[in-house]
């Protein structure tokens, strides 16, 4: 299915590699003009080459997360630019390490939920407006099966991205009579640099490319989305619905 994103303005964290590079990659294919956040300027610029060359444009935005009021005078600069937000794709994040939460160093612990908790809510506070601004905003939040699943040894990841989810769900009913759609999106197991990082023994060409899980993606960002709040399964290309402890 094509996705038609002509004249729309996407926002895409962690755009340097990985998943985030690739929806990136997809979205400027499909039309959109992409801003692309990430710490590392050399990705950023091989990402903007590849834009280029499938005949896309792309506003490069070199920052590091952490930094929260980077967070919050991007919101502005792109009011002032381009007067709307019409799809965020909440991508960037930490590992951390894997490691009996007991001997997780404070530093460490610190640095996930900063990058993967505080720094996602800081980007919804900063966009949100923009995205009302939009015909049909879309807002699209990377997270994991680790939320879930709870493995011994990922507490700092896991807790991270459960609480990722949370922020999702609670922004998605608080918007739900607006235009905006917001889906939390698990990707499984990808060929990626933080993949690599949790789980070192372990062939990377047994899991599917970023490129594949940027293009189950890319349909979340089109205009005919009509769920919000919902989780959505890649290796399953299904959304799913939250439901309490049973």
């Amino acid at each position: 299915m094509s996705i038609d994103l002509k004249d729309k303005i996407a926002l895409v964290t962690g755009a340097s590699r990985g998943i985030g590079y690739f929806t990136a990659l997809e979205l400027a294919k499909a039309g959109a003009h992409v801003i692309a956040c990430a710490r590392t300027v050399g990705g950023l610029e091989e990402l903007d080459d590849a834009i280029k060359a499938v005949g896309g444009s792309a506003t490069l935005v070199p920052f590091d997360l952490a930094d929260m009021a980077a967070i919050d005078a991007l919101g502005g600069s792109m009011f002032e630019r381009w007067g709307k937000l019409d799809i965020l794709v909440a991508n960037a994040g930490v590992l951390g390490v894997i490691s009996p939460i007991g001997h997780v160093e404070a530093k460490v612990f610190e640095k996930v939920m900063t990058i993967n908790v505080t720094a996602t809510w800081r980007l919804i506070r900063s966009v949100e407006p923009l995205l009302m601004r939009a015909d049909a905003g879309r807002a699209i939040i990377l997270s994991s099966a680790a939320a879930h699943r709870c493995r011994p040894f990922w507490g700092p990841y896991s807790a991270s991205k459960a609480a990722v989810e949370a922020l999702a769900r609670t922004w998605a009913g608080e918007t739900q009579s607006t235009a905006l759609r917001i889906t939390s999106v698990d990707p499984g197991a990808t060929r990626t640099a933080m993949r690599a990082q949790a789980m070192p023994g372990e062939d990377p060409e047994t899991l599917p490319h970023p490129r594949e899980v940027a293009q189950a993606i890319l349909p979340l960002a089109g205009p005919d989305v009509t769920e919000t709040g919902k989780l959505f399964i890649v290796r399953e290309n299904k959304l799913v619905d939250y439901r309490m402890p049973e």
